[in-house]
């Protein structure tokens, strides 16, 4: 029997918990919780973590309605990671149901810039401002949500010289949090010193709410790349980085 690893394997996790594990031919691989659909691993094919997952959580989403959630992961060729999602409102009752949504994604960063936009920022009442500059760093608590966000997204490791590059499609907004080191050991499900290597940038719609009425369905997706500096001539540039990832982003499903 050959000892070669398959493409899709049916593992046991965290607390006997069963997940997928996909694997991509170059090496990269992604490992999925069938409990909450939950994405806990995304590796490139170097073996290194590419997201972060607290070691105290595992969280998820409640809708107080009767719905049908379905989630579509899939590992592509070069290692991309794509969430397809679609809800619909299964309501017998007649009552439409509205609700915002955001991918918790949690990357495992050491340093930190995004692009510049008009946000709300959720530690001052969701008071509205304007991001000045090219690209945003920040040393200490933030939770801003992003309004009318691009489609696409960089986020520049430069110490991991690294880059992480977000396409999304039905989802307008984007959150940025971290929850720096007072709020980190206030947090019970945080490591107290776990903030200073991860950002959680959300995909979401949030600004304005989502209202499905009973049968309808509204799907939305976002794409994750992680760029090496080399891909794109060595250089650490967002704007060269994203037109990179649009060539390099080729979507399988295994």
């Amino acid at each position: 029997m050959s000892s070669e690893k398959l493409p899709v394997e049916l593992s046991k996790g965290v607390n006997g918990l069963e997940e997928i594990i996909l694997r991509e031919a170059r090496g990269s691989s992604a490992e999925v919780y069938l409990y909450g659909g939950h994405v806990t691993s995304w590796k490139n094919e170097h073996g290194e973590e590419l997201l972060f997952v607290s070691t105290d959580l595992l969280h998820g989403f409640v809708f107080y309605s009767s719905y049908e959630f379905r989630l579509r992961v899939a590992l592509g060729l070069g290692g991309d990671l794509m969430l397809t999602s679609r809800i619909r409102n299964m309501n017998i009752d007649g009552k439409p149901f509205t609700f915002a949504f955001a991918y918790h994604t949690y990357f495992s960063v050491s340093d930190i810039r995004i692009g510049t936009l008009d946000y709300l920022d959720n530690l001052q009442n969701k008071e509205r401002f304007t991001e000045q500059g090219d690209a945003i760093t920040f040393d200490t608590e933030v939770d801003w949500i992003y309004l009318s966000a691009p489609t696409k997204i960089a986020i520049l490791d430069h110490e991991n010289k690294r880059t992480f590059a977000i396409s999304k499609d039905g989802l307008p907004d984007a959150v940025v949090w971290n929850p720096w080191d007072k709020k980190a050991k206030a947090l019970a499900d945080f490591g107290d010193d776990e903030y200073k290597h991860m950002l959680c940038v959300e995909t979401a719609a949030i600004e304005k709410p989502i209202t499905l009425t009973p049968g309808e369905e509204w799907r939305w997706s976002q794409e994750l790349c992680a760029v090496p500096p080399s891909y794109c001539g060595g250089l650490l540039d967002a704007r060269k980085v994203l037109q990179c990832a649009e060539r390099c982003i080729t979507e399988i499903t295994i």
